[in-house]
């Protein structure tokens, strides 16, 4: 068994998640595809994990690459999470994760349409004939939001009487067309961080519909895609990051035949022939918690070392089920009660602090670590950069953290 040591893992994180100067990227759908997709529930998130890995950050790039370009598109994946995929990913994402979440998706609405409506006899057919209406309006239209639909078909406005409060269907129908790749998510009503958007046919990205591809040979190219980005890994973290159960994540490995790593004590995961050191080493020391062994994991010089200040939900953040190499003890202040990650403070492939942005729209950061005063600078420059990039716009996380919350107050 090889043995990846911390050092080595910090180095893979800052080359293959583009974090270092040397390593960042000019194309946002370049970005997306090597993290496997930017984490799309809080749609400020796609914008910043973008910019923290762009040569030149730019709001209208990130547009482009969505909306006119059509390079990138939102959808479901893992976790039955929104993410912006590459187009060239996304059919591997719909084939291996979205196709059962869609199943599940029309089953439950179904099941819902029973229970919580009034006056539907036939659940299964009103939904069928319900949503071939609304593709048919959408089609029309060419792009709409759901609130434009209703007016075509007013059924759309039925209500599901929950304990908490009535929701109209219509948002529920177009999470189950779009479950089936047949509409998407399109340009948002607002600015860059609105949460509205518009729909539209899947044709505008995929001409001839979505790509469908064997299940069980998507399940296996996500996966190697993950360890190419985020290896190595536990077993555990592949798990948890494509939401599988177990005997699908071990039908997907056991056709990648990877080898198995010691993760300074903890047993991990690596594909083949992708064991060897990265060329960027960075240091190794830990700040955040005790190394694992006894003795230093590596002592060698840092290079190119890095600062990033990375948005909630951010995919480097939430890539890994085993956080204590890279976040320490430091998650219970940046993550929320669900395991949402907040905005993080990162140098040299470790988290060391969180940072929000207050009503005036300063960025300011909190430190939980000394990392000297020459990387204490450069965190303090990246947040007044941030400040001037950000202009007028105000990002509230969608999950709020206790430091989020502290810093904001």
């Amino acid at each position: 068994m090889g043995r990846i040591d911390l050092a080595q893992r910090r180095a893979r994180l800052a080359r293959r998640h583009q974090l270092t100067e040397t390593a960042k990227a000019q194309s946002p759908a370049d970005i997306a595809r090597s993290l496997v997709g930017l984490h799309g529930t809080d749609p400020s998130t796609v914008h910043l994990a973008a910019a923290a890995r762009m040569t030149k950050p730019d709001v209208a790039s990130v547009e482009r690459a969505l909306y006119d370009e059509r390079g990138m598109v939102r959808m479901l994946g893992m976790r039955r999470t929104v993410f912006v995929e590459a187009l060239d990913v996304a059919p591997v994402v719909q084939a291996s994760c979205t196709n059962a979440i869609a199943v599940t998706e029309r089953r439950r609405l179904i099941q819902h349409l029973g229970q919580f409506a009034e006056g539907i006899d036939n659940p299964a057919d009103w939904l069928a004939d319900v949503e071939q209406s609304a593709y048919e309006a959408l089609v029309a239209r060419g792009e709409a939001l759901g609130t434009e639909l209703t007016a075509d078909d007013p059924r759309l406005r039925t209500k599901l009487h929950y304990k908490e409060g009535d929701i109209a269907v219509v948002t529920r129908v177009l999470t189950v067309l779009a479950a089936e790749g047949r509409i998407m998510r399109g340009r948002p009503r607002g600015s860059w961080v609105s949460s509205q958007f518009r729909w539209a046919p899947v044709d505008r990205w995929f001409p001839d519909g979505m790509p469908q591809l064997p299940e069980a040979e998507a399940r296996v190219d996500l996966v190697r895609r993950y360890l190419t980005g985020f290896g190595p890994a536990t077993v555990a973290d592949v798990k948890w990051w494509t939401g599988w159960n177990v005997g699908d994540v071990r039908r997907a490995l056991a056709a990648l035949d990877p080898v198995e790593v010691d993760l300074d004590g903890e047993p991990g995961i690596a594909l083949a022939g992708d064991t060897e050191p990265d060329d960027t080493v960075i240091n190794s020391e830990p700040i955040n918690s005790e190394p694992i062994n006894s003795e230093p994991i590596n002592s060698e010089p840092m290079a190119e070392p890095w600062i990033a200040l990375l948005p909630a939900l951010d995919p480097t953040t939430m890539g890994w089920q085993r956080r204590h190499w890279y976040l320490g003890d430091h998650g219970p202040r940046l993550f929320d009660t669900n395991g949402n990650a907040g905005p993080t403070v990162w140098c040299d492939g470790r988290v060391v602090g969180g940072w929000a942005q207050r009503r005036d729209g300063e960025v300011v950061v909190r430190l939980f670590d000394d990392i000297g005063a020459e990387a204490t600078a450069a965190v303090q420059a990246e947040a007044e950069r941030l400040t001037g990039w950000l202009g007028a716009a105000r990002v509230t996380p969608r999950f709020r953290t206790p430091l989020e919350r502290e810093l904001t107050a």
